[in-house]
């Protein structure tokens, strides 16, 4: 019985030393993602004013010149991420999901956009059940010029 008790204790003192560790360790800062790929040019000058004004905390400016990248770039998965960020800053959670969902979907293999604690609250975009995850945004063939600049 003793050696029972004694076991216990090991494995709880373990646990509690794991857990410790977890919890100490830092998470990453959510930080604005630099458009990849052939971007314009101007949409590139955006995304800097935009991540400027996200980490001086000026979320409202951030979300309009990540918005205008957005505009300018409507395929980029860089772009809706960084929107996503702005919007979630700002607390319009229900806009920024889908544009999280959206830079996840326009960039499949983007570790920092599929890893990002931001996105992990709106569940695994490659879920079968894909459809209900982003029940008001349009496929991904409409992607393109005919987006409205405000979103979706």
């Amino acid at each position: 019985m003793k050696k029972i008790i004694q076991q216990a204790a090991i494995v709880g003192i373990v646990l509690v030393l794991v857990g410790m560790t977890a919890c100490s360790q830092k998470r990453k800062p959510l930080v604005p993602l630099v458009l990849e790929g052939e971007v314009k040019s101007h949409a590139t000058t955006l995304t800097e004013q935009g991540t400027q004004a996200y980490q001086a905390k000026q979320f409202e400016e951030a979300k309009h010149y990540f918005e205008q990248a957005v505009a300018a770039e409507p395929r980029s998965g860089q772009a809706h991420y960084n929107y996503a960020l702005a919007l979630n800053a700002l607390g319009d959670s229900e806009v920024a999901r889908q544009h999280f969902i959206a830079a996840a979907d326009l960039a499949p293999g983007d570790k920092v956009i599929w890893d990002s604690p931001a996105l992990a609250p709106y569940g695994n975009p490659e879920n079968k059940n894909k459809a209900s995850l982003r029940p008001n945004m349009p496929r991904r063939s409409s992607f393109g010029s005919s987006m409205p600049s405000g979103g979706y």
